[in-house]
C-alpha cells in the first residue's frame, strides 16, 4: 500500500486551510511574543489534540456520505446555499474587522494547553472542510476510506497543522505587517474563496443535472 499519498494529501490540505491567518495561528504567535515559544507550543499542542479527532470523525462521516450519491448531491445543494449565503453576508454585510491588540497575562504551559484545546474545539471549519476534501479526493481516486489511509491521512494533517503553527510561532516578527493587512482585508478574501466554491458547486451542480 502507498502510505506517502495519503500523509502528503493531508499535510497539503492541512497545510491550505490552516496557512491564512486566523483565531488559533494568530494567538499561538501572540502567546509567542507575550509569553514566550513553551507556552505557545503548549498552546499548539491543545489545538492539534482537538484537530486530529475533528479531522478523524469528518473523514468517518465523509465515508458514510460517500455510499450514498443521493446524500451527496442534497450536500451540494445545501453547500451551495451555505456559501452563496457567507459569499453576501461577507462581501457586502459584514463589518471591517478592527485592529485589536489583545492582552496577554502571564499563564502556565497547563492553562495555555486548554486554552488551545478551547479554542480549537471553538472552530467548526476543519469538520466540513475536511469532508469536502475527503470525498473530492476520493472522487478522484486519490484517497480511500480504509481505516490505514484514515488514520495515514489524519497523521499528515496533523503533521501540516502543526508545521503550519510553528512557522506563525518563529516568523510571525516577519510576516506581521503582511498578517495585519490580511486581516484587515479578510472578509474580502473570505467572500472571494466562498464565492469561487459557490460556484464551483454550482456548476457541479447543473452536470449532474443535465
Amino acid at each position: 500500500m502507498n502510505f506517502i499519498t495519503p500523509l502528503f494529501l493531508g499535510f497539503i490540505t492541512a497545510f491550505i486551510g490552516i496557512i491564512p491567518p486566523g483565531l488559533i495561528n494568530m494567538t499561538a504567535a501572540k502567546v509567542n511574543l507575550k509569553e514566550g515559544k513553551k507556552n505557545a507550543l503548549w498552546f499548539v499542542i491543545g489545538a492539534v489534540v482537538i484537530i486530529f479527532f475533528q479531522v478523524f470523525l469528518a473523514i468517518l462521516f465523509a465515508k458514510i456520505i460517500n455510499r450514498r450519491p443521493d446524500l451527496v448531491t442534497l450536500l451540494r445543494e445545501v453547500g451551495l446555499g451555505i456559501f452563496a449565503t457567507l459569499t453576501v453576508y461577507f462581501l457586502w454585510l459584514a463589518k471591517k474587522p478592527k485592529d485589536k491588540t489583545k492582552k496577554f497575562k502571564k499563564n502556565s504551559k497547563t492553562n495555555r494547553f486548554f486554552l488551545g484545546i478551547l479554542l480549537s474545539g471553538l472552530n467548526f471549519f476543519p469538520i466540513p472542510y475536511y469532508v469536502f476534501v475527503s470525498i473530492t479526493l476520493a472522487s478522484y481516486k486519490l484517497f480511500s476510506f480504509d481505516m490505514t489511509s484514515i488514520f495515514i491521512f489524519v497523521n499528515g494533517v496533523i503533521i501540516g497543522s502543526f508545521s503550519v503553527f510553528y512557522c506563525y510561532i518563529a516568523f510571525f516578527n516577519r510576516i506581521e505587517n503582511k498578517t495585519d493587512y490580511v486581516m484587515k482585508n479578510m472578509n474580502t478574501i473570505i467572500g472571494s474563496i466562498t464565492g469561487l466554491i459557490s460556484l464551483i458547486t454550482l456548476l457541479n451542480i447543473i452536470k449532474y443535472y443535465w
